[in-house]
């Protein structure tokens, strides 16, 4: 069983800098692909940002040159940057951390609040 902190949410001005952390503690083999995904209310969740162990990165067309993930495999921890953020960007964000079984964990979520 993999346990997933996101933290970092918060409320910021358009414009503005958040940063997302995300820790997976628990599994005792290492971690696959660690992803960000987001979902604003009545919209289903979506990605973000993807990482690989070997830190090959995949984005959202939205967030392409704003949000920058990474991840530091020693520590199981991921991260998001956001710059330039923008209305659009409010969510509830979450982490989610695949096992080198294919099992993915999801943790409970931060919000993120971009205000006009």
């Amino acid at each position: 069983q993999v346990h997933v902190v996101e933290s970092g949410g918060g409320l910021v001005q358009a414009g503005g800098s958040l940063r997302l952390s995300c820790a997976a503690s628990g599994s005792a083999f290492g971690l696959g692909v660690m992803g960000w995904y987001r979902q604003a209310p009545g919209k289903q969740r979506a990605l973000v940002a993807s990482i690989t162990s070997g830190g090959s990165a995949n984005y959202a067309d939205s967030v392409k040159g704003r949000f920058t993930i990474s991840r530091d495999n020693g520590q199981n921890r991921v991260y998001l940057q956001m710059s330039s953020l923008k209305p659009e960007d409010t969510a509830a964000y979450y982490c989610n951390a695949v096992n080198i079984f294919g099992t993915g964990y999801w943790g409970q979520g931060t919000q993120v609040t971009v205000s006009a």
